[in-house]
C-alpha cells in the first residue's frame, strides 16, 4: 500500500511537555535554568503549547481529501522530528497499517542542512528494516501554488488589492536564521529571496525586505542577518508607517511565528511608531494543499513500485 508522510519539526502540545521538549532538542547539551525559563515563558505567552502538531494534522486531513478528489485515495500520516508523534512512532504505525511505500514531504519551503537534510536523515534512521520505502518530493519554494497561497494570506491580513500597495507600507519576509557556515553550503538564502520576490511580484509590491529571526546558540557564532527587529527599526527611520510581516519560511504557526513575530517583532514596530500587520502562514490554503497533492501524485506516478529510497 502507498501513502504520504508529512515530516515536521513538532512541538509541545501541553505546558507539561515544554521542558522535556526543550531538553530533547538540546540532544544532551546542558541547558541553563535561565535559558529554559526564557523559552518556557515564550511558550506560556502564546498559550502554553505549540499549535504546530494540531495544524499539521489539519494539513494532513486536507491533503487526504484533496488526493481523494484527484483519484488517489491514499492515507496521509504526519511524523515529527522533535516531539510526539516522533517519526519512528509514525513509521511503526504505517508499517502496521500495511504501508510499503510512501512519499515524504518535508514541511519546510526552503532547503538547508537545518531545515531539510536533518529531517531526511531522521526519517531514514527511523525506518525499520528498510520499510516503508520512502521517496521525497522536489523543492517547492517558488512553485506558483505556494506563491499564490502566501500572497493571499498577505492580502487577507493587509487588505490591499494587488497593484494598489501604499508606498509607506513595506513587506518584510521572514525566515528562520541559520549559521552562516551552513548557508554557504546550500541555496537557503537564494530560495528565500526567490520566494519573496515571487510573492511581491504577484502582489504588485515594489518595496520589500528579507529578514531573519529566531537565532539561537552561541552568540559568538555568525548567523544570517539582518534580524527582523533591526529591519523594522531601519524602515521606521526611513519613514515607513506600516510593516507587513510575512512568515515565508514557515507553513503553519509555531512559537517562532506566534511569539518571535506576533509578539516580539510586533512590539518592536509599535515602539518605533510603525503599525505592524502579521500575515498568516499558508496553513490549509487550498492552493498549498493542491501543491502538496500534485507533488505527491507526481512522485508516485514517476517512481516504479520496486524502487528504494530516493531524495528526489
Amino acid at each position: 500500500m502507498n501513502a504520504v508522510l508529512l515530516i515536521g519539526y513538532g512541538g509541545p502540545t501541553d505546558p507539561s511537555h515544554i521542558r522535556p521538549f526543550l531538553e530533547g532538542i538540546a540532544r544532551g547539551r546542558p541547558l541553563s535554568e535561565e535559558r529554559l525559563a526564557k523559552v518556557e515563558a515564550q511558550y506560556q505567552a502564546v498559550g502554553g503549547f505549540s499549535p504546530f502538531n494540531a495544524l499539521t494534522f489539519g494539513q494532513a486531513a486536507a491533503l487526504k481529501r484533496r488526493l481523494a478528489e484527484l483519484g488517489f485515495p491514499l492515507p496521509v500520516y504526519a511524523g515529527m522530528r522533535s516531539w510526539h508523534p516522533f517519526l519512528r512512532e509514525t513509521l511503526q504505525q504505517m508499517r502496521a497499517d500495511g504501508v510499503r511505500r510512501a512519499v515524504g514531504i518535508v514541511l519546510a519551503p526552503q532547503r538547508s542542512e537545518e531545515s531539510w537534510d536533518r529531517y531526511l536523515r531522521a526519517a531514514e534512521e527511523a525506518r525499520l528494516d528498510g520499510l516503508p520505502e520512502l521517496v521525497y518530493v522536489e523543492p517547492w519554494h517558488d512553485r506558483p501554488e505556494f506563491v499564490e497561497a502566501q500572497a493571499d494570506r498577505v492580502i487577507e491580513a493587509a487588505g490591499y488589492a494587488p497593484g494598489h500597495w501604499p508606498e509607506t507600507s513595506v513587506l518584510v519576509f521572514s525566515a528562520h536564521s541559520i549559521p552562516t557556515r551552513l548557508a554557504e553550503e546550500c541555496r537557503y538564502r537564494e530560495e528565500i529571496a526567490a520566494g519573496a520576490e515571487a510573492v511581491a511580484a504577484r502582489l504588485g509590491v515594489g518595496r520589500w525586505r528579507v529578514a531573519y529571526q529566531s537565532r539561537s546558540g552561541d552568540p559568538r557564532t555568525p548567523w544570517l542577518e539582518p534580524d527582523v527587529n533591526d529591519v523594522i527599526r531601519d524602515l521606521a527611520q526611513q519613514g515607513v508607517d506600516e510593516v507587513i510581516l510575512v512568515p515565508i519560511g514557515f507553513v503553519c504557526d509555531n512559537v517562532e511565528v506566534l511569539y518571535d513575530l506576533g509578539i516580539q517583532a510586533r512590539a518592536t514596530a509599535l515602539e518605533c511608531g510603525v503599525r505592524p500587520v502579521c500575515a498568516s502562514t499558508v496553513g490549509e490554503h487550498p492552493a498549498f494543499i493542491t501543491l502538496l497533492a500534485d507533488l505527491a501524485c507526481s512522485k508516485l506516478a514517476s517512481v516504479p513500485a520496486n524502487v528504494g529510497v530516493s531524495t528526489g
